[in-house]
């Protein structure tokens, strides 16, 4: 069985939304991308940082679902990341109300010697520099090392970026990112670019427009199941990006064909995850309920035509 390593955050989120409060909760990229993936596959681990104020009953989550948290750090004397958002009426727009970095701040990653060895490395949205030196602690290279960042980054530590870029297979950003990272306001042109920067895969996510898949000249769309209730669109992209992962490590390929599996896949998981606060929604998904959409998503894209 394909192993998975997950780095990214473990956090606090707090978040204020049209349709209610969550008051605090379990949140990061890393909680998301893992929970997700383990929907899909078996072997997940996680890199992270927590401080220690981070509830045992959170980490028993992960235990629970078989998900190894041996590479997460405990920082006895710092208190665990913290983010306060909220979301406008149209849930597109979010306002950041309060940062805490926290132990964060003090984050040097170190990978268990057990998932040294990861064929699947799925880095989450963290300072490029740290991002590189998770890929130089690996004994071999990975099949295949996803990597997620976004504008701040572009920001505040370009060179870093750069660098990283080179190193891995495919990157998942949005189109906002795109345009950004590129400099080109048209997204084909942009995956172009993007590809000269090291990526052979770029994945284009336009949230509830759907997501594209660039390798070379070939381009695939895949559409966001319109839902009747979005509820809380945080860690939408990172459960994305786990059951992405998630099935290419099942599927044991990553060919462009199995590329575009995943990516409905990975669109599928982030369906639910939106209906509740949090991770809740996904972490009671049955394989019953994913088989059920996937065949909504099925039905939502598959038709026949004549070509006359």
């Amino acid at each position: 069985m394909s192993k998975i390593l997950a780095v990214g955050t473990l956090a606090f989120d707090e978040l204020i939304t049209p349709f209610g409060q969550s008051g605090r909760i379990l949140g990061g990229s890393a909680s998301y991308i893992s929970i997700a993936a383990k929907k899909i596959t078996g072997d997940v681990g996680i890199v992270s940082v927590i401080g220690y104020d981070f509830p045992d009953h959170y980490l028993q989550k992960f235990i629970d679902r078989q998900i190894d948290i041996s590479g997460v750090e405990k920082l006895e004397h710092e208190k665990t990341f913290y983010w306060k958002g909220k979301y406008h009426n149209d849930l597109n727009r979010r306002d950041t109300l309060v940062t805490e970095v926290n132990a964060l701040a003090h984050f040097n990653p170190v990978v268990p010697q057990h998932y040294k060895d990861a064929e699947f490395l799925m880095l989450g949205n963290l300072h490029p520099a740290i991002q590189q030196s998770v890929i130089d602690q690996m004994t071999r290279r990975p099949k295949l090392i996803a990597l997620d960042t976004m504008n701040f980054w572009m920001d505040t530590a370009w060179d870093d970026l750069m660098t990283v870029l080179k190193n891995i297979d495919i990157l998942i950003i949005n189109d906002e990112e795109a345009r950004q990272l590129s400099k080109d306001y048209s997204l084909v042109r942009a995956a172009k670019t993007i590809q000269k920067m090291g990526p052979k895969y770029v994945i284009i996510k336009k949230g509830e427009h759907g997501a594209l898949l660039f390798h070379g000249k070939n381009i695939f769309f895949a559409p966001a199941l319109p839902l009747e209730d979005v509820f809380d669109p945080t860690g939408a992209g990172d459960t994305f990006a786990g059951g992405f992962i998630g099935r290419l490590a099942k599927m044991n390929d990553i060919g462009f064909e199995a590329m575009k599996n995943a990516v409905i896949c990975g669109s599928n998981l982030a369906s639910f995850t939106v209906e509740k606060f949090g991770t809740e929604r996904l972490e009671n998904l049955t394989e019953v309920d994913i088989k059920k959409r996937l065949k909504d998503f099925i039905n939502l894209t598959q038709f026949d035509i004549e070509l006359a």
